[in-house]
């Protein structure tokens, strides 16, 4: 599977985004989806996820309520509702393709990545 991210940009604090993974290959509803950020000087964090097998969500708890992960089967795609943003939201967001059908919240899981867009919230 390769997955290729877009959507990132420079908001204002409280403004919106919707990112977006496109992925080519075989079996696309067979692989777990997730995005994960990089925060400029920290760690990779996860930050949703959405079970292929049984459609569950999951979300970093900073996240809840602002963020919305959705996927489309049919066009290969997983996309990232992004609202009410905040300044420390900023980051290198990457999606990410799991074949297990748990939401995994450690990247050394997942076997496909995005290349990564930037997210910018200004103050």
């Amino acid at each position: 599977v390769q997955l290729q991210a877009s959507g990132g940009g420079l908001v204002q604090a409280g403004g919106s985004l919707t990112l977006s993974c496109a992925a080519s290959g075989r079996a696309f509803s067979r692989y777990t989806m997730s995005w994960f950020r990089r925060p400029p000087g920290k760690e990779r964090e996860f930050v949703a996820g959405v079970s292929w097998q049984t459609g569950n969500t999951a979300y970093l708890d900073s996240v809840k309520g602002r963020f919305t992960i959705s996927r489309d089967n049919v066009k290969n795609t997983v996309s990232l509702q992004m609202n009410s943003l905040k300044v420390e939201d900023t980051a290198v967001y990457y999606c990410g393709a799991d074949q297990d059908p748990r939401i995994q919240r450690l990247g050394r899981h997942y076997n496909y990545w995005g290349q990564g867009t930037l997210v910018t919230v200004s103050s």
